[in-house]
């Protein structure tokens, strides 16, 4: 039987992920969270590794889970798992003619895979909840980032598991905007400057691609300076 004290939270090391980690931590405990981390050959790989092992030491939380998904560099098809395909940069809000369109940042279905390991993980330590850091507003527009997408799976979880298996899945942070997001954050005491958000940069933040430029708008409409380094930071539009 699911042991709805225990909670699985996947953490990528970015910001979402981590406050969302504060939360899972907040509602259930330190000793009743597990973190599961899944590295799929994107560029930031082992910078988002770290990111994932320093959050996971502040939060104290020693039940950890970090597991390979190379076949997604193999598959290829997205800007973060092939070096052919360059991450677009001061591209957020262009209006470029492709504007609204799925981005090449996307990994195809990547959501899926990540679902699928945490709810076998779930299940095999009877966690009751399994807790996402995905953004459906103010997102770059991925198609796994959306509620019915979890509402769907939320179902395939329920055909698919013993019949006893009882596995939530959680997205405290779906509904909120980036800056919402940073506030909340500040409100649980969550280590944002130990998150990792670049798509292409390890040591210093590009500043340029969208995943950074959505970060620094944020923090900019918070009011609060963003903590991490950047080579470059463009001004971004509020």
């Amino acid at each position: 039987m699911a042991d709805m004290r225990k909670a699985v939270v996947l953490l990528s090391g970015g910001m979402d992920s981590c406050v969302c980690a504060a939360v899972a931590r907040q509602q259930h405990g330190a000793e009743n969270v597990a973190l599961l981390h899944a590295s799929y050959g994107q560029r930031t790989a082992s910078r988002e590794s770290r990111a994932f092992r320093e959050i996971a030491d502040f939060y104290a939380i020693e039940r950890r889970l970090m597991v390979q998904l190379d076949h997604f560099r193999a598959i290829g098809g997205s800007a973060l798992t092939d070096a052919s395909i360059a991450v677009p940069e001061n591209q957020l809000d262009s209006g470029a003619p492709h504007a609204g369109a799925v981005p090449v940042t996307y990994v195809p279905f990547r959501n899926a895979h990540f679902l699928s390991v945490a709810v076998s993980w779930a299940e095999a330590i009877g966690a009751g909840s399994i807790y996402i850091g995905a953004v459906a507003e103010d997102s770059s527009g991925y198609p796994d980032c959306r509620p019915e997408y979890y509402q769907v799976f939320q179902e395939l979880i329920r055909v698919g598991t013993r019949p006893e298996t009882r596995i939530q899945i959680i997205t405290p942070v779906i509904a909120l905007k980036k800056n919402e997001i940073i506030r909340r954050g500040i409100e649980l005491g969550a280590p944002l400057h130990l998150t990792w958000s670049c798509y292409q940069n390890d040591e210093e933040a590009c500043g340029v691609c969208d995943s950074c430029l959505l970060r620094l708008r944020a923090f900019s409409e918070a009011g609060i300076p963003d903590p991490i380094p950047y080579r470059r930071a463009a001004s971004v539009r509020l």
